[in-house]
This record gives C-alpha cells, structure tokens and sequence, in this order.
C-alpha cells in the first residue's frame, strides 16, 4: 500500500498551492485528480494582486500562458448608467490579470510536476476511511493510499467531504454564473468591465479581455429562492442584447458554448476540517460573498493547510491548526465582504457606494485596490494586521520585463 505524509484530492489552484509547498517543506505529498490536464473549467478567469502575489510565490510565470493580459484599467457602470474609469498601478508590478484557467491550472501542474511532485491524472477518487493515524483513500482504479492528512481540494462538490458527511444537505451553492468566450471587435473591449445591473444585483456582468481578441463575458447573481434555470437562461440569452454591452464589445463571435456553475461563499459557516482532513479552496466554500473571486482564496488556503501539516505532527492536530489559520487569514474579510454585498443588493445604495468611490482620483486608485484585494478587506478593522506599507504594497513580478 502506496504511503504519504499527504495525499491531496484535487489538482486545481487550491490542490497545487498545498502540494508546491509541502514539496519545499520536505513533506512527501500526492495528488491524484480525475481530470487530464490540460482541461477546461469553468471561470470568470479574472486574477485579484492576492492571487498574483500567491502564484509568485508559487513559481508560476505569466509569460507560460498564451491567454495571459495584465489589467490597469477597470470599467464599472453603475445601476443608473454611470461609467467609472478606476486605475491601478502602472509601475509597481502586476495588479490584476486575466488568463483563461485551461492555461492556468495546466501551467500550476507543470511548476509542481517541476518541484518534484507526484501527480496522479485521471485517477479519480472513491472512498475514504479515517484512521487514528491519518486516513485511507481509495481511488476508483483499487489504488490505495495511507496518509497522515488528506488535503480535499476537489471543488464545490468536493465527493471527500461528501463521502465524510460533511456537505449540508441541499446545498448548491451561493451565487450562480454563466460564461462565454467570444472573439470581440469593439475597441473599449480591451478594458475590464463591470456592469451593476439593476436585475442582477447584488450580482453584476462582467466582460474580462484576454489575449487576441478574445474576451471572457458572463454574469453572477447570488442564489435566491424562486430563481430556477430557465429564469437563469433567459438573463444570459438577453445578455448581449443590452445595448450597453454591445456598446463596448462590438461585434463578437462565439467560441465554443456558455457554462454555467454554482459558487460557494459560505466560509463563516464552513466545517473545514474532519480528523486529519482539512477542506480548502471550493471545497471549504472559500470564494469571496461579494465579488464570486475565489482563486486568490483557493491558493492561500492550499498554502496554509500543507504550512499546518508541517507544523504538527498528528494529522488531526494539524488539521485543527489549519482551520485556525485559514479563519485568521480570511474569515473577517469573508464577513465583511459578506456584508457589503447585502449595501449593493439595493440599487440606491449601490448607486451611493460606486459614487462615493468615484469622489477623486485617491478614492478610485484606492477602491480598484481595495476591490482587487491588494489588501485584506478587513484592514482597518483588524489592528493585528496594521504594518508600515500595509496601504502602499508593490503588486507582483515588479521586476519582470
């Protein structure tokens, strides 16, 4: 029987943080994921400077991935119609970024293939049986693995955590979103936008430029009761018809067609660990309640959950010592994301809120960085975090041409 120090479910951003660091660490570490990479999913594909600063650290380099088009300017329109221009730092490195996530997750394989770690594709996970000294999992092929901890980074549907009874019964999520790749010809189509429709809120449309013409359009709405999939198809079937979409994006071509996936943002509420499993990314319902982001979250929770196995020498004790650290680092945000989500759920007070944000030059340089978590949410509010530079940080690979 095959042994680990770490067996990791999942080999998405959550799953190869967790395995590129514990390979650095010294730990031994295994992925097995059921997917062939390189693969598609299902994304918005925009990249937050938390998400950046994390892949950095990681090894990863923009210049691997075709799609890959860093963003200074953002677009947004409120409810009534307004257009706000935001700017990010020009000089100062990465801000945010857009690249298609078949490039993306294919290109975080890669780095932990080069690291050193053991990657088992189309190997897909069956059953799992918690142990006094760790666990074992059995994959679909009759391999099985003995661990010290399971990482479960295996998405929203997560069957680890659905084999260990931990999913609530009923739950599908906490926003719904569609996308589409198109070929787009309109010259303001080379700027992220994002549209605060009255319909969608406190959910918005979005239209994310990638490289060669192409761009990522979809919207996001949070799930509400009463809302079922043919309402959700009409919303996108009309989409592109709304004349300021077509204002920016011009002509556009279809590329393949749209998808639609379930978002979890329900962290406060999450059980993120059971024994010496620790749940992360989509699986522990990580991604951000206000913006449907959840990549940057997905990296720093793979991140700190094989930082927790090395500290800890009992898979259970270092699963309890991950679900501190991940609270530490995101929960507060979670929240207050979670609570200025329900301020945009109201069109006047969205209108209020993209206004007061639009005051001056400072207040937009500084809401793009604020929405682009260039810092913690929560900052101000969270003493503890307060540093010299706190507000003032450089962005990623500031020294790569």
């Amino acid at each position: 029987m095959p042994s680990c120090d770490v067996l990791i479910v999942g080999a998405g951003p959550a799953g190869c943080a967790a395995a590129i660091t514990g390979q650095r660490l010294g730990l031994n570490v295994v992925v097995v994921d059921k997917a062939t990479f390189p693969r598609d999913k299902c994304c918005g594909d925009g990249l937050t400077t938390l998400a950046l600063r994390e892949l950095e650290e990681l090894g990863v380099q923009p210049t691997a991935t075709r799609s890959w088009l860093e963003v200074s300017d953002i677009f947004l329109r409120s409810p009534k119609g307004k257009e706000i221009q935001l700017e990010l730092p020009k000089t100062q490195g990465q801000y945010a970024a857009v690249v298609e996530r078949r490039e993306l997750d294919a290109e975080l394989v890669q780095v932990a293939l080069d690291a050193g770690v053991e990657i088992r594709q189309g190997a897909a996970f069956e059953q799992i049986d918690i142990e006094e000294d760790g666990a074992r999992v059995r994959l679909q092929d009759g391999t099985i693995f003995s661990a010290r901890n399971v990482i479960a980074a295996d998405g929203m549907w997560s069957p680890v955590r659905k084999a260990l009874g931990c999913t609530p019964n009923g739950y599908r999520g906490d926003w719904h979103a569609f996308r589409q790749y198109f070929h787009a010809d309109g010259e303001r189509s080379r700027k992220l936008w994002v549209w605060f429709e009255k319909d969608l809120l406190p959910g918005y449309a979005w239209s994310f430029p990638l490289q060669g013409g192409r761009v990522n359009v979809g919207f996001g709405v949070v799930r509400k009761d009463g809302i079922d999939g043919k309402q959700l198809a009409a919303i996108w079937d009309g989409l592109l018809q709304r004349s300021h979409l077509r204002e920016v994006l011009g002509n556009v071509k279809s590329e393949g067609s749209h998808k639609a996936w379930p978002i979890p943002a329900r962290l406060p509420k999450a059980q993120l660990s059971r024994g010496p499993v620790m749940f992360v990314g989509d699986a522990a319902t990580a991604t951000d309640p206000m913006t449907g982001e959840g990549i940057g979250q997905a990296l720093e929770s793979g991140r700190l959950a094989a930082q927790a196995v090395t500290e800890e020498s009992q898979g259970h004790m270092a699963a309890l010592r991950y679900e501190t650290s991940v609270r530490v680092a995101l929960q507060l945000d979670h929240r207050l994301a979670g609570s200025l989500s329900k301020v945009l759920a109201r069109p006047g007070l969205a209108e209020i809120a993209l206004r007061l944000a639009n005051t001056n030059d400072w207040s937009r340089r500084n809401f793009a960085r604020w929405m682009f978590e260039d810092y913690p949410r929560a900052a101000l509010f969270t003493p503890s975090r307060w540093k010299r530079g706190l507000f003032n940080t450089q962005g990623a690979w500031v020294n790569t041409p």
